[in-house]
């Protein structure tokens, strides 16, 4: 018999607790999420002194999250998504310590690494109260136990509950280099065993589908969860999905790591998934961030918008804990401030993974993984306050404009070095460019449309003003690399966004000061890569 989580009486309690009100997918298209790796945020002690390896626990905690708390509300943004919150297995291994949480072993456990379940009620009744989005991650995919690199693995399946017998899960089979574009070899086989082998649940099989909805369906209740990131959806067959979503009774995220438009859009298309990482998005910004050109990513807009169904339902993101940072391959300050513009401004909800903030500059796993406390929780970094202040012009003009999260940026222009759009209805709009001129960027007048003809306009980053002409053009006055966000000032009256403000000229920005003007305003007012990615 299965241990449980739930209370008697929260079981009895599903039928009346509130599914209904759960946060949709328009709710969560205002927000803006930011990333926690919960062994790596903070520790319950608050010290930031601690030294830890990369493959290790480092102690983070669901109580150091609560204590910290400011430093990513301060921010602006309005939900966080956490790593795994159930039960792992609790060995060493040759890849590592199980400290990302992805190594389920117990669905009907929570993690004690992280804290005890007051700690994390807590946490959400804090979230809570600060209307704060709470989005789980979740392992649908497999359960984990130590692997001795001799396959195949010899899984001791009674150890994991529910699914404690082998005819839950595929028989082995390894994923092969041709198998990643082979559909039945990259759902049914296992990921990548070394050091842990993932035991891939048999998601076609009735017991295993009754069970995991009847699990998220319990978990979601039992802990008031927002939203859910489904990790490694794209290696569940596809039938399991739509009826997990729906048992959750949340929006989801499903992670579909793929660069192609088909292959990720049929999982809207086919209903499958209300929405996913934007790694469409993320290729594209990439290459034209690092020696491409933006036209690139224009077309792949296009080619969403045309194939998704719903493109304002995809989280943009530049970084996540799978990924290298973006720093580790372009250290520019301020290529790093237009890449955070862009991921603020798009269209679709914007996902910053913790340390984007601060310049971390890990590569592959688990080197992208640095405990945040190393930074500080430096609240006086330049990408830090220019996130702020993003996410304050962003939650600001959706207030003014209920249509504005599912209304489409025109592209204004987009070649090898400028992306610019336009976001909004007249009179509430964003208007930003960013570039990969990088920061020896000289001096240069760049003309973008996107307002009504005289409109007073203010760039934000730097509270500089401006009006457009006749034609709604106006003249940035682009150096140093930096992006420009423009806003009607009409638009800023009673939001301590630039108060005071000073004609627009050319402005030295080599050192992140730009946002100050802005920020200070807001805070007053206010293989082996591949390998180790899909162990984790």
């Amino acid at each position: 018999m299965r241990a449980s989580l739930l209370s008697l009486a929260g079981v009895a309690s599903l039928a009346f607790s509130g599914l209904g009100l759960a946060a949709d997918a328009e709710e969560w298209k205002t927000r803006s999420v930011y990333q926690v790796m919960i062994d790596r945020y903070a520790r319950t002690d608050g010290s930031i002194d601690h030294e830890c390896e990369a493959h290790e626990f480092c102690g983070g905690t669901w109580r150091g999250l609560i204590n910290k708390l400011d430093y990513i509300q301060d921010m602006g943004f309005t939900a966080i998504q956490i790593s795994p919150i159930n039960k792992n297995m609790e060995e060493h291994t040759a890849a590592g310590d199980p400290y990302h949480g992805y190594w389920t072993t117990d669905l009907y456990a929570l993690n004690d690494k992280f804290g005890t379940e007051k700690d994390f009620k807590d946490l959400v009744a804090e979230l809570k109260k600060r209307d704060i989005y709470l989005m789980a991650d979740v392992v649908v995919n497999h359960m984990a136990q130590k692997f001795d690199n001799n396959p195949p693995p010899k899984v001791d399946y009674s150890k994991f509950n529910p699914f404690n017998d082998e005819k839950y899960f595929h028989p082995y089979c390894n994923v092969t280099e041709e198998g990643w574009l082979n559909a039945t070899e990259y759902q049914d086989c296992w990921l990548y065993p070394y050091g842990v082998a993932l035991a891939d649940l048999d998601t076609r099989n009735e017991f295993v589908i009754k069970e995991m909805n009847s699990w998220i369906k319990g978990l979601v209740s039992n802990y008031s969860i927002d939203g859910l990131r489904i990790d490694a959806a794209k290696h569940v067959n596809d039938e399991f999905l739509p009826g997990f979503v729906k048992s959750s009774g949340v929006f989801a995220w499903g992670e579909v790591l793929t660069g192609e438009t088909e292959d990720f859009c049929r999982y809207q298309t086919l209903d499958l998934l209300p929405g996913m990482p934007n790694y469409l998005d993320y290729y594209k910004l990439i290459e034209g961030f690092n020696g491409g050109s933006f036209e690139k990513l224009a077309q792949i807009k296009k080619q969403a918008i045309n194939n998704c169904n719903d493109t304002f339902a995809l989280g943009t993101f530049v970084e996540n804990h799978d990924m290298p940072r973006f720093a580790n391959k372009n250290s520019d300050m301020a290529i790093a401030k237009n890449a955070m513009t862009y991921v603020i401004l798009n269209d679709g909800v914007p996902t910053v993974y913790q340390g984007q903030e601060q310049h971390f500059n890990g590569f592959e796993t688990p080197h992208n993984r640095e405990p945040l406390w190393q930074s500080g929780y430096d609240k006086e970094s330049p990408l830090y306050k220019l996130t702020a202040t993003l996410n304050k012009v962003r939650n600001h003009i959706i207030k003014l404009d209920k249509d504005y999260v599912n209304t489409a940026s025109e592209i204004l222009k987009a070649n090898d070095n400028y992306f610019c759009t336009k976001k909004g209805s007249y009179g509430s709009q964003i208007v930003y460019c960013i570039t990969n001129n990088s920061s020896k960027g000289g001096k240069h007048t760049l003309t973008v449309g996107g307002f009504q003809a005289d409109q007073k306009v203010v760039e934000v980053l730097t509270c500089q003003s401006n009006q457009a002409g006749m034609s709604g053009t106006i003249d940035m006055k682009m150096n140093n690399g930096v992006p420009k966000v423009y806003v009607p000032a009409d638009a800023l009256k009673d939001s301590g966004i630039c108060e005071q403000t000073t004609a627009e000229e050319f402005r030295d920005d080599t050192s992140g000061a730009g946002v100050t003007g802005a920020a200070t305003g807001l805070l007053a007012a206010a293989v082996a890569g591949w390998a180790l990615m899909f162990l984790a």
